[in-house]
């Protein structure tokens, strides 16, 4: 587990953007923090080093947003679901995902169908305070993107 603390939207956004340096297809990289506390900032940074070009909003309300970079970006908003179930119906996990990387807000949704080879970030703090980013790996991705975090200023 590797540890930053941002002073900024820019710091979160610019961290965000060097794990994207590390992405292959698969990844799924899971958004944990209250309401405010910079997923979305975290999805427009990891977006921006994707090379993704469109504007990256909450998908709160449509619930999943696709962009266009290097390689495609999912980014999902649970927020407004409550069971894995919902998640399956809904049709916001399927076989195209293997082609780009997966960012999923308020993961906690899928309980137990949460994806064993994944990134979590938990993201603690809000307002103006400047916010904690825990950057834990599980499964094979882990160490790509521990060591990018590293390389980014995190610290273990």
């Amino acid at each position: 587990m590797v540890q930053l603390v941002s002073t900024s939207p820019d710091a979160t956004r610019a961290f965000a953007a060097s794990l994207a340096s590390v992405a292959e297809p698969g990844d799924v990289i899971c958004l944990w923090g209250d309401l405010g506390a910079g997923k979305t900032v975290f999805a427009k940074g990891f977006g921006a080093g994707l090379g993704v070009r469109d504007t990256i909003s909450s998908p709160s309300f449509v619930l999943m947003g696709e962009y266009a970079g290097r390689l495609p970006l999912f980014h999902i908003d649970l927020y407004r679901l409550t069971t894995a179930q919902e998640v399956v119906d809904g049709g916001l996990l399927d076989d195209r995902q293997s082609t780009g990387i997966v960012l999923i807000e308020w993961p906690d949704r899928l309980g137990d169908e949460l994806p064993e080879d994944r990134i979590d970030v938990r993201i603690d703090g809000g307002a103006d305070e400047p916010r904690t980013l825990l950057l834990e790996g599980h499964g094979a991705i882990g160490g790509r993107y521990e060591a990018a975090a590293r390389g980014a200023g995190a610290r273990t």
